[in-house]
This record gives structure tokens, C-alpha cells and sequence, in this order.
């Protein structure tokens, strides 16, 4: 059996406690102002450092600043400016959704949907990566793409959507987007880069909604 890589403390966010994965992390630190998480190599580093609090990880030199440093700072780099970033928002799980793209440097809004009655945060990224792709190609614009979700970002390359969202009168307009954004990643190519926005050095997606 493989070993796991890393374990997720969350000290401040939606919902406190070690997680297995950052994706279960990112959803209880995403969004929520000045969260505090960090990082293990194993599980009991975790669930030890649970039992303290954040700062004490930070004066033990675990960490260089709010949240976790999990990859080398040199290698991750500094984002693009000349770029896009897109996100979305949903208040609950399903819940009313909207996204948004914005120019990375300067935070100018170049789309926005919503608000959609019933969806899913991933569901919503998936369509902002797809709309930023279809808005740069209308421009002409080679720009690579931030999104700071794997999941949608993974959705995009196989140009398909894997969600456990049931398709109902609510959400009909919704499924809609989605035929038609995977229908144009069939009908469509393009030499766009789409990058994974690293929040854990970054900060939020220069799109974030800034919500909790």
C-alpha cells in the first residue's frame, strides 16, 4: 500500500480537524477568512498539532505563514499577472451558484453567471474554465487559466463532467452550460495553459467571491 503523502489540520475554517486530502481541506479553508491549516508528513504530526493551535505550529517553524507551505516555494514560483483566474461560489452543497473570470493582475471582471438556484462548487468551476476558454479563443488571446480546482480542472482535460448531482427541474438551465461546455471541448481546440492557482503560497484566487 502507498503511503500517504500529507494529512490537513485545520484549525480555523468551516470545519476543524485532520483531513486525508487538501481537497477535503481546500473545502473547509476556501473562501473562509483567515483560516489557519497546515500540513503533516503523517498522520499523528497531525492530529498532535490538532491538539495545540496553529501559531504554536508556526513558532516551531512548521510553517512560513498562514496555511501551509507543502511544496518548495522556489519551485511553485509566483503567479502570472498576464493571466486569467476563474472561481465560483455556492452557498451550500448543492446550493445557489455563480462564477466569475477576472483579469489575475488587476482583478477586472470579464464574465459573470449566476446566480444558478441549485449546483456545486466544482460544477461551477468547471464552467468558468470552459467560458474562460471560449472568451480567450473569441479573443484571440493565448492567456493561460487559474482555476484552484483540480477537480474541474480534471474535468476540462477529459472533457467530461463526473458529478453526483442529480438533474432536475431546478437545475435543468444549469445541466444545459454543462452539455454545451462539454460539447464545445469536443468541437473546439486550444493552446491555452490551464494552471492550478496555488492558494497555499498565493493566497485566494484573485476571482475568490471573498465569502465564508
Amino acid at each position: 500500500m502507498a503511503k500517504k503523502s500529507k494529512f490537513y489540520t485545520v484549525w480555523k475554517g468551516r470545519t476543524t480537524g485532520v483531513f486525508d486530502t487538501w481537497a477535503e481541506a481546500e473545502e473547509q479553508i476556501k473562501g473562509f477568512e483567515k483560516a489557519q491549516y497546515k500540513s503533516f508528513d503523517t498522520l499523528k504530526e497531525a492530529e498532535d498539532a490538532f491538539k495545540g493551535n496553529y501559531w504554536q505550529s508556526v513558532q516551531k517553524g512548521q510553517t512560513g505563514g498562514t496555511g501551509t507551505q507543502t511544496k518548495s516555494a522556489t519551485l511553485v514560483g509566483k503567479p502570472n499577472p498576464e493571466s486569467i483566474s476563474v472561481d465560483a461560489a455556492c452557498a451550500g452543497n448543492p446550493g445557489k451558484l455563480e462564477y466569475q473570470g477576472v483579469e489575475t493582475g488587476t482583478k477586472r471582471v470579464l464574465f459573470s453567471m449566476g446566480p444558478f438556484p441549485q449546483g456545486t462548487v466544482n460544477i461551477g468551476e468547471f464552467l468558468a474554465i470552459v467560458h474562460g476558454l471560449a472568451f480567450l479563443k473569441k479573443h484571440n488571446s493565448d492567456l493561460p487559466i487559474y482555476s484552484d480546482s483540480k477537480t474541474a480542472i480534471s474535468w476540462v482535460k477529459n472533457k467530461k463532467v463526473k458529478t453526483n448531482l442529480e438533474r432536475n427541474k431546478k437545475n435543468e438551465e444549469l445541466f444545459q452550460l454543462l452539455d454545451r461546455g462539454e460539447q464545445w471541448l469536443k468541437d473546439n481546440t486550444y493552446s491555452n495553459k490551464i494552471l492550478k492557482w496555488e492558494t497555499e503560497f498565493w493566497g485566494e484566487n484573485p476571482a475568490d467571491y471573498g465569502r465564508k
